[in-house]
């Protein structure tokens, strides 16, 4: 995971971008810069990005048509099809057409006929026959009039596929969460970047107010070196939070099915909103009725269930139909017309234990079914309990962010117009700047942990794309 440093306090390491921040968002960011989700790209597909503003929107639209992990799934529901189109074809009448021409001498003694001629003196029964020409053209049909563990297939793969489709959706859910993470986490990479340039603005100035306290001798060198150091400390900081902001661009390119070299740029920064307001007992309902990977595993178990019932219809007799039409003689011009028609039951008596073996595999895929919803159903309640205990919680950071950032930038005002009149040195001024930048700092990663709690919510209730701007705000 890439990590962007915010300020510390003097003499101390840079500390993490993600410091402080709830794990939830932690492992958002994560799955964002994950390479399952950044295999992002069809073959041949490069959407142009150079030198224009990348909305979110537009990102997410991108990462939607060429994640590999979207296109994963919607040929995983092209396979589905065809899977329930191949259990269709055994309800379904078959027809086909036979042309054959054969001609053969057959060996009557080999194939049993003895011919005893002693009462016809003279007279003798060949023991070889022909050669001679048979022609068939003939069209052959069959149809399973009834098949009731067919039948149970046919629905099993029919939930499959509705399965599929909506496990589909739920890959698209997870993109545009991989990609809201990581456009949110550039544009705040963009923000401390914009917070660098100003820390360093005011350090610069403010060692410029010092050497011209120091050309006519009102403070010492210390206070310059001193104030040298602070301008040092802040370049650095800006070029990591530069190299940092590139490579986020990069790894959202990836994410979208863009090109690494693309050069863009970010919308303006989403305003802060405290999002809707909504109970953890109509979130839950609203994700199970919603959440494509719910609605997915209810299908799987409906697909286990009518498994099971397809197993034990083994038992069960089967009736078909089988017949033919066509003409037959030793040539085409004497051939004559001819039909066969038959129906047959099948009673199953014993099959050597495979049908029980059979229900005992569909009792077991059942349950292991049934286990992964019930477990699935409390990792979505998990889900939206974190979410909004996060979004509540983040909000009142923000809060306590914005009061701290506006006493800190009064302090910093404060101390250097007491260095100005020369009551202190500039060591208070310095860690007044210090604590302005830690404070803008904290500022936007609560403002971008905030943000990211909303995507996630949109995402744990389901119908992500259309939730999303309504979570961000306009």
């Amino acid at each position: 995971m890439n990590r962007l440093p915010i300020a510390a306090a003097p003499g101390s390491a840079p500390q993490s971008f993600c410091t402080g921040m709830a794990a939830p968002l932690v492992i958002l960011i994560a799955l964002a810069a994950s390479p399952a989700a950044g295999q992002a790209r069809t073959p041949g597909v490069r959407p142009p990005l150079a030198n224009r503003t990348l909305t979110l929107d537009e990102a997410i639209q991108m990462g939607v048509e060429h994640n590999l992990s979207v296109i994963n799934g919607r040929e995983g529901v092209r396979f589905a099809q065809g899977q329930r189109r191949t259990s269709r074809a055994p309800l379904l009448p078959s027809a086909f057409l036979d042309v054959t021409d054969t001609q053969q001498q057959l060996n009557l003694a080999a194939m049993g006929f003895r011919f005893d001629m002693s009462a016809f003196p003279g007279f003798q029964l060949p023991s070889v026959v022909g050669p001679f020409n048979q022609f068939d053209l003939r069209a052959r049909f069959s149809h399973t009039v009834f098949d009731r563990a067919a039948i149970n297939s046919y629905r099993a793969a029919g939930e499959s596929l509705r399965a599929s489709e909506l496990s589909a959706d739920d890959e698209r859910d997870a993109v545009i969460l991989a990609v809201g993470a990581a456009y949110l986490q550039a544009m705040a990479a963009r923000a401390l970047v914009d917070s660098g340039r100003t820390q360093l603005d005011t350090a610069n100035a403010l060692l410029k107010q010092t050497q011209q306290r120091r050309a006519v001798g009102l403070v010492a060198q210390v206070d310059v070196d001193r104030s040298q150091v602070q301008v040092l400390q802040q370049e650095q900081r800006l070029i990591a939070l530069q190299n940092d902001f590139a490579k986020l661009k990069i790894d959202l390119a990836r994410l979208i099915g863009a090109q690494p070299t693309d050069q863009y740029a970010l919308e303006d920064a989403l305003p802060f909103t405290a999002g809707p307001p909504l109970d953890v007992d109509a979130a839950l309902e609203q994700a199970r009725a919603q959440r494509p990977d719910l609605r997915a595993a209810d299908a799987e178990v409906r697909a286990a269930e009518q498994e099971l019932n397809a197993a034990r219809a083994a038992h069960l007799p089967t009736v078909r139909l089988n017949g033919d039409y066509g003409v037959l003689g030793p040539n085409p011009a004497d051939a004559r017309r001819t039909f066969a028609v038959s129906g047959t039951v099948r009673v199953p008596l014993w099959q050597g234990g495979r049908v029980e073996g059979q229900i005992q595999q569909a009792q077991a895929q059942l349950a292991r079914r049934q286990t992964a919803h019930d477990d699935l159903h409390a990792q979505v309640e998990a889900e939206i309990r974190k979410a909004l205990l996060d979004m509540s919680s983040l909000a009142a950071q923000v809060a306590v962010a914005e009061r701290n950032l506006a006493v800190t930038r009064e302090t910093l005002d404060l101390t250097r117009q007491r260095f100005e009149a020369g009551v202190s040195d500039n060591v208070e001024v310095v860690q007044a700047q210090e604590s302005v930048s830690t404070a803008a700092f904290d500022h936007i990663n609560s403002v971008f942990g905030h943000s990211v709690a909303r995507l996630s919510l949109a995402r744990a209730l389901g119908n992500t794309r259309e939730r999303l701007r309504s979570f961000l705000g306009p």
